[in-house]
């Protein structure tokens, strides 16, 4: 299926590994020309090179801290003018809301709400000019469903929720959407991340505590990143113009509500 992307440039952060790899390595494959940012630059430069490789399109790398003002300044000098924005930064750890300083809640939003919304804001009235932009946002489903511990994560991108609930509506009609996407489990190292601390406490393995979880999830098994990759890679369609402000849930039917 032919997406009517071929030629556009995309902005892809956090992008060396993981759920941003795989959306830059489907929107290349329908010819998007990348620019990849991530802050381990040996990883970033092999998945440059992997990329130009097979898809044979052109790709930049930026070495940076996105969640940064210098990191998002470098980032938006090598494309300063993106058809397609992918926001996207690590979330932060897991823990008790007990511990957390204000330090850390500001950390958390600068990554997972401040940081999109400074890209948004510094890219889509170019998007709406060239009456044309696609922004796809990765947060989680813990915007769906509150995970206890990841209460940092739920707080940042809830509130990432509603400032783009209101603004998509207004940029659709000079052809730029907004919308969020929402992974649950996926086979990243972020699953390990937040796993670890409950192996711990129960003793066993980390990579046990996986599997068991997996094989228990309504699928019977953890996403695999080229499925949210492709679903990315949809929302920055031709076929996409008319999907807006919406949250796409990925998670295998792990979210229990009837309306999701």
């Amino acid at each position: 299926m032919d997406l009517g992307i071929a030629n556009k440039k995309a902005l892809v952060c956090a992008s060396s590994k993981g759920l941003g790899r795989a959306c830059a390595e489907f929107l290349a494959a329908d010819g998007v020309h990348l620019t990849l940012v991530a802050r381990g630059a040996d990883a970033l430069a092999q998945t440059a090179a992997d990329i130009r490789a097979r898809y044979k399109v052109e790709v930049t790398e930026v070495a940076t801290d996105i969640t940064t003002p210098a990191g998002r300044e470098a980032a938006l000098k090598a494309c300063p003018e993106p058809d397609i924005l992918i926001n996207n930064a690590g979330g932060p750890p897991p823990g008790d809301f007990r511990n957390w300083t204000r330090d850390d809640w500001i950390k958390a939003l600068d990554a997972n709400m401040l940081t999109p919304i400074e890209l948004i804001k510094a890219t889509v009235d170019g998007m709406m000019a060239r009456k044309w932009g696609r922004i796809v946002n990765i947060t989680s489903a813990a915007v769906k469903a509150p995970i206890d511990q990841l209460g940092l994560s739920n707080g940042a991108r809830a509130g990432l929720t509603g400032f783009v609930a209101g603004l998509s509506r207004k940029t659709i009609v000079n052809g730029v959407t907004i919308n969020n996407l929402l992974p649950g489990p996926f086979v990243t190292d972020r699953i390990r991340t937040t796993n670890a601390a409950e192996a711990s406490k129960a003793g066993i393995p980390v990579d046990a505590l996986i599997e068991k979880r997996s094989k228990e999830h309504p699928a019977g098994r953890f996403g695999d990143p080229a499925e949210f990759g492709a679903a990315c890679a949809f929302l920055c369609s031709q076929y996409a113009g008319f999907i807006t402000g919406q949250n796409l849930l990925l998670d295998g039917g792990a979210f229990r509500g009837t309306l999701s």
